[in-house]
């Protein structure tokens, strides 16, 4: 019996990007599979984060190609060569891929309620009452159940990125992208917003998380990457590389993080 081919989730080979004569990211590859949580690591200016926004077509790519479930994202194939999907078409695939940004994005004129349900009933016409449901469901998953009606000037900074964890699994995606979700967040509040993560991880959610937290990626990832110069320096499962890094770029971004 031969096993069936498992679907990448994400699937990238040899994805490159330069903004202007600054090559950005050196013919990246990788692969996460369905469930599988990876952590990238690295300096500030290694990529990671554009990356992340290639993943979703926030940024172009300049060659490689990127998948999603299997299929291309941001472009289509006639032939031989790749063809940049319209904004509609794009945004159409992003709808499948929740993100969540350093900075939290919440529109501060509504409640934590009405940001999670502006999307589902704006882009998937999900009628009010649903989405509503939903969101209240949500909320109580990220423990803000009672906070429903907070605008996010009342809420504290990881109060308003759980909101905006809430706000992205509003959309059901199958993929979650985290750009430094806690980086912004005062010492304290971290751990609150790296628990609803764990819970998202051990429900079966594919995650790709951009992070300085070491502890979270040794405990949650199940394989980690170390980004420098715009190429994937070193990967492997997060415990043996944090604890033994062969790359001597490796040991010395650790030596300062660890």
């Amino acid at each position: 019996m031969t096993a069936t081919a498992v679907t990448p989730m994400v699937e990238s080979v040899g994805v490159s990007k330069s903004f202007g004569s600054n090559q950005v990211l050196k013919s990246i590859s990788l692969t996460v599979l369905p469930a599988e949580v990876l952590c990238i690591v690295g300096p500030s200016g290694s990529g990671k984060s554009t990356f992340l926004r290639c993943i979703n077509h926030l940024e172009t790519i300049d060659s490689g190609r990127l998948s999603v479930d299997g299929q291309l994202v941001g472009y289509r194939q006639k032939g031989d060569k790749l063809y940049e999907l319209k904004p509609k078409e794009a945004a159409l695939q992003r709808r499948d891929i929740g993100m969540v940004f350093q900075r939290f994005n919440l529109f501060p004129h509504m409640t934590a309620l009405e940001n999670v349900i502006e999307a589902p009933m704006r882009v998937k016409g999900v009628p009010k009452s649903q989405a509503v449901a939903r969101a209240e469901e949500l909320l109580t998953r990220v423990g803000l159940g009672d906070k429903g009606d907070h605008y996010p000037a009342h809420l504290s900074g990881g109060q308003q990125q759980r909101v905006a964890i809430a706000r992205a699994l509003a959309m059901e995606p199958k993929l979650m992208l985290f750009d430094e979700p806690t980086s912004a967040l005062d010492p304290e509040l971290v751990g609150e917003v790296l628990d609803v993560m764990k819970e998202l991880a051990k429900s079966g959610m594919t995650m790709i998380v951009v992070t300085h937290e070491m502890g979270f990626a040794r405990e949650v990832a199940d394989s980690l990457v170390f980004m420098d110069g715009g190429v994937v320096v070193e990967s492997g499962d997060p415990r043996e590389v944090l604890a033994n890094p062969q790359h001597q770029r490796t040991q010395a971004f650790l030596s300062k993080v660890l």
